[in-house]
């Protein structure tokens, strides 16, 4: 291992250990169990649903999408698929419904902003696939000149 990934290791495993110890020394033991049961399902829902739909997505594009915009297509489709399971909470109104007083919660159109950015990881992946396209075409040496 280098020295570098061995040094981020170690400050990340800090940072979990502080923040362990500042959620079980400031919190009620039914909130430490409220975040347990979060992060849990959390790495569920990452790991059956994403995952099993980035697969099956990973099927459908292999026979449907030219070679070169494979890449960017399954790309765009993980970010856009954790934007979107990060987003869950404000799509669904959520904070609303807890304290429907507080008209400082989900003051936005949050729907409108992940259309927004739904659309820009869209623009990205054609324009990355196209520009792939347009390399592979040219070749892999069309700038070079022979020596």
């Amino acid at each position: 291992m280098s020295p570098a990934r061995f040094f981020l290791g170690g400050v990340g495993a800090l940072v979990l250990a502080y923040g362990g110890w500042l959620l079980w020394s400031r919190r009620e033991p039914a909130d430490v169990l409220d975040a347990a049961v979060w992060a849990g399902g959390a790495v569920l829902v990452h790991d059956v649903v994403l995952s099993a739909a980035l697969l099956v997505l990973g099927l459908v594009v292999a026979g449907l999408v030219p070679r070169v915009a494979r890449g960017p297509v399954v790309a765009g489709a993980v970010v856009l698929g954790a934007l979107t399971l990060v987003a869950v909470p404000v799509l669904g109104g959520y904070g609303r419904r807890t304290d429907p007083t507080n008209e400082t919660l989900l003051d936005r159109d949050y729907t409108a902003g992940w259309l927004v950015l739904a659309g820009i990881v869209v623009a990205v992946v054609l324009v990355w696939s196209l520009l792939r396209g347009r390399r592979d075409h040219r070749g892999p040496h069309s700038g070079d000149t022979p020596t």
